[in-house]
């Protein structure tokens, strides 16, 4: 009955002491301390921290420094589970589920024992926020730390977007405001302020540590014929040490390259949402089990996929953004060795993701029908009674709402029902500015694709860009790419980029009379990237920018 969690908490054990004694850990690893020193103290909380690098640390310790219990919301059942075998193992009663998976009697069995503060760590999905029950339960449990696990998942610029995830902020009100901890492997600046405005995190401290991941080689190949680039991927995956992962963009291609893998004399696999759910967990498990040389799978795969020895991701093609591919590469070398990170590129493969991207696009009528359902509503309007009675997807909706709310015109309650904001504008007024909102997010989203782009025909180092776009400052040299391994260790001594420019140094804040405030992510030669925060990444000739006075300081 959580001896040793009282014992941590009323004896006055060190983080050091609870690291060690109570979970094992030889040590802390860098951003770790910092993270628990600022949960501890009370103060908002989010941590960018690559992947393998620790974060489950920073709430298990956290947690047995405060008193109440710690709610974990975490996407995957499969996550849930191996983080509550994990505490279980070292704290036997100290964490449960609560998932769709268990049944009626467990379900009820894990509420009543956070109501009478049974067990210090609850790990849930965020599906079950809708769950009016649910909600009081964890009301009453007044929970001192609530956790937000892959928290890029809150944010329609993260590459594994989830309307689920809307409903914590509300909730994180509702529990009045407990201390909150979000975590995510990768988020770009454009990620981290969408993660802390929906969360609603008052003055939080952001930790970004250990995003670089130094023993990952990264390669471009261009290619300008199909066929010869299919090719091209059969000999590499040939060659490359196993086991591995390959990113293909539809679910047609996945079971294609696999089937061409197979011919070849590969065990591949293929992974995709269209597979049934068995079909799904079984190509994942002989993954794990080293039975799979290779896995080709869509952006379905990944999530919760622990694999150390994984040698090489290839992308058969570009990812939708940055964020995403720099996710994806980060599943291979956990276990610090090295690992080949390999994209196969043609110009016409940005066409295919423009075209995805555009799928279902939402319109200008999307927004109105959406707005004028809330305000004529007396009561809240559940989103699935709303999206049936309408005919709109469940994305189309998600980003009508979020356009709404931006405006001040419709609010989320922690139950989901969506209801009138209390100082909402005139309906045509909130209507017209949600639809200029939408349309800087296509732009947004465009530019996102071109910096795709940037990083596919980039003739300077490689990790030096991708780390810039993620707000982190890198040498011009990382010596394990492939430009650097053309251009050799002199280049150390010649930077791609003149970061000593004045007043465009990365991190200054600039405005543009058009694109409003932005900051500067790069200075490349004669071109400047600023990331605006309106309409995104933009490449600006240096000497265009001076002589008319484009910029000035923010």
């Amino acid at each position: 009955m959580r001896a040793e969690p009282e014992c941590a908490k009323l004896c006055g054990m060190t983080i050091d002491q609870i690291a060690r004694d109570v979970f094992g850990y030889a040590g802390l690893r860098a951003g770790q301390r910092e993270a628990i020193e600022t949960v501890v103290g009370g103060r908002d909380t989010l941590a960018v921290m690559a992947s393998g690098s620790g974060k489950s640390a920073i709430y298990q310790i956290a947690a047995l420094m405060l008193d109440g219990p710690t709610l974990v919301i975490s996407p995957l059942i499969a996550l849930q589970q191996d983080q509550v075998g994990s505490i279980e193992a070292r704290l036997p009663g100290e964490a449960a589920p609560l998932n769709s998976r268990l049944g009626e009697a467990a379900h009820r069995r894990t509420l009543r024992r956070l109501e009478e503060a049974e067990v210090e760590f609850v790990f849930l999905a965020p599906e079950q926020l809708a769950n009016a029950e649910v909600l009081e339960d964890l009301t009453a449990a007044r929970p001192s730390l609530l956790v937000v696990d892959e928290a890029h998942c809150i944010s329609e610029w993260g590459h594994d977007f989830r309307p689920d995830y809307l409903r914590i902020g509300p909730l994180i009100e509702r529990l009045g405001h407990p201390t909150t901890l979000a975590l995510t492997a990768t988020a770009s600046p454009p990620v981290r302020r969408e993660i802390v405005e929906r969360l609603g995190m008052r003055d939080p401290e952001l930790i970004v540590r250990g995003f670089d991941r130094p023993n990952i080689h990264l390669a471009v190949e261009r290619h300008y014929d199909a066929k010869r680039k299919d090719a091209a991927l059969r000999d590499h995956v040939a060659e490359l040490p196993k086991p591995g992962i390959v990113y293909v963009t539809t679910r047609r291609d996945a079971e294609e390259v696999t089937e061409a893998f197979l011919a070849a004399g590969l065990r591949a696999g293929a992974y995709h949402a269209g597979l049934a759910t068995h079909e799904r967990d079984a190509v994942q498990e002989r993954f794990m089990a080293d039975e799979l040389e290779v896995v080709v799978a869509t952006t379905a795969f990944g999530m919760g996929v622990d694999k150390p020895n994984v040698r090489f991701v290839v992308h058969h093609a570009v990812s939708e953004s940055l964020d995403a591919y720099y996710q994806e590469v980060g599943r291979a070398g956990r276990d610090g060795k090295p690992a080949q990170a390999l994209l196969l590129y043609r110009p016409e493969d940005l066409g295919t993701r423009r075209f995805l991207r555009g799928a279902g696009p939402l319109t200008p009528d999307d927004i109105d029908q959406v707005a004028r359902a809330v305000a004529d509503a007396e009561d809240g309007v559940d989103p699935a009674d709303l999206r049936e009675r309408l005919d709109l997807s469940r994305s189309r909706l998600t980003a009508a709402v979020n356009r709404l709310e931006e405006v001040g015109e419709v609010e989320v309650e922690a139950d989901g029902e969506l209801v009138r904001a209390p100082d909402a504008p005139p309906v045509g007024e909130a209507v017209a500015r949600a639809i200029v909102a939408e349309a800087d997010r296509a732009d947004f989203a465009e530019s996102r694709i071109e910096m795709m782009r940037s990083y596919a025909e980039h003739d300077g180092c490689r990790r030096q860009l991708l780390l810039s776009y993620f707000g982190e400052e890198a040498p011009a040299y990382c010596g394990n790419c492939d430009v650097d391994d053309r251009r050799g260790p002199s280049a150390e001594l010649a930077p791609d980029a003149d970061l000593e420019v004045a007043d465009f140094v990365p991190g200054t804040g600039v405005r543009h009379a058009t694109w409003g405030a932005g900051e500067v992510q790069r200075v490349e030669g004669d071109q400047l990237v600023v990331l605006f925060d309106q309409v995104g990444y933009k490449t600006l000739a240096l000497d265009v920018v001076r002589e008319r006075k484009l910029l000035e300081p923010s």
